[in-house]
């Protein structure tokens, strides 16, 4: 018989998938025309809607199953709350005809103009100027921020915070037994600080530094996280970390290195391993590469042309083994999570 959690955690399940996959469909159709992405690449075999649907069933069941044995506390925001939704619905929803244009016109790369009028040229890196969804502002305004986690939340049908979550276990498994006031982690790329949210609802005492290269983005994640103790920030580079030498036992980095350029994911990947103590770990959650989940290999090629993501596809087929073994870093574990995998390298 199923348990009050069980239910709860159902219901909430049920109206997530509802509320962002029905916005799912209307954008699409939007900005479109048609329905949305889920559908044949060149070359490839049809996608068909049942393996998306149990490859999402058993990231959520995962998610309900580690949240109950007590792995990662339950997140703050497990079930939606109506006035927020509604909020963050009606401004995605009144970006869209600027996202649509930019899919039609491929303008995706206004914000490289939109830098140079904020008197701010050099401050960021040539790869790190564009358009990456065709979003407005790309990475650098306060409303590309307060947007982001809904549009992202629509893309993946109310699945993304529970993908995200999947670095929690292993970060478990790098810092088990030891305690966690004396322990340093960093989150590379934190973004607007989801990740951090659920790892200090889970260890409290942990000290953590969300690093990112958006100044709009810190600012939302200092808000998010003003409640909390024990979290410092830093306006940095991955590939220049603002770290010691052996100095962090944990790294948690989500959906960066889909968005680097080759090069730079190898200084990335070598700042990694500077940065942590020899038996520290690197946890890793980013999208599927081919052959993780064969079914899926047509919507890996076809992801990079409907959303700008200029440098996916050569993320899709790489070595991710051979690029973090060549910086000192083994991979330990690893394991799909719908669209995503969650990664852990040693050093």
């Amino acid at each position: 018989m199923a348990g009050a959690f069980d239910i709860a955690y159902g219901a909430a399940r049920l109206a997530r998938v509802a509320w962002f996959a029905g916005q799912y469909v209307a954008a699409e159709r939007l900005t479109r025309g048609r329905r949305g992405a889920f559908v044949q690449a060149e070359g490839r075999e049809p996608i068909g809607w049942r393996p998306i649907l149990a490859a999402l069933g058993d990231l959520f069941e995962r998610d309900r199953r580690l949240i109950e044995a007590g792995v990662y506390a339950v997140p703050a925001d497990l079930a939606l709350r109506p006035g927020r939704a509604v909020g963050d619905a009606y401004r995605f929803f009144r970006d869209l005809p600027a996202v649509a244009r930019r899919r039609r016109d491929h303008g995706h790369d206004e914000v490289r103009g939109e830098v140079r009028d904020m008197g701010a040229p050099g401050t960021y890196p040539a790869y790190y100027l564009q358009n990456f969804h065709y979003q407005t502002d790309g990475w650098l305004s306060d409303h590309s921020a307060d947007v982001y986690d809904h549009q992202v939340e629509v893309l993946f049908t109310g699945a993304a915070a529970a993908m995200r979550r999947q670095a929690l276990p292993l970060l478990r498994q790098v810092i088990a037994g030891r305690d966690t006031r004396q322990l340093r982690v960093a989150d590379i790329a934190c973004g607007t600080g989801g990740l951090i949210d659920d790892m200090k609802a889970t260890w409290p005492r942990l000290h953590v530094t969300g690093l990112d290269l958006s100044p709009a983005y810190l600012r939302r994640a200092r808000r998010r996280l003003a409640r909390r103790g024990g979290i410092g920030f830093v306006q940095a580079k991955a590939e220049a970390l603002p770290f010691a030498d052996d100095s962090l036992d944990a790294l948690t980095c989500v959906y960066l290195f889909h968005e680097l350029p080759p090069r730079v994911r190898i200084a990335v990947a070598a700042e990694c391993a500077r940065v942590l103590k020899p038996g520290g770990g690197l946890i890793l959650v980013d999208a599927l590469q081919t052959g993780d989940t064969p079914a899926f290999d047509g919507l890996l090629d076809f992801f990079p042309r409907a959303f700008h993501e200029p440098y996916f596809s050569t993320y899709a087929d790489l070595d991710l083994d051979g690029l973090f073994g060549a910086a000192g870093l083994r991979r330990e574990a690893w394991w799909p999570a719908f669209l995503s995998k969650a990664v852990l390298f040693r050093k």
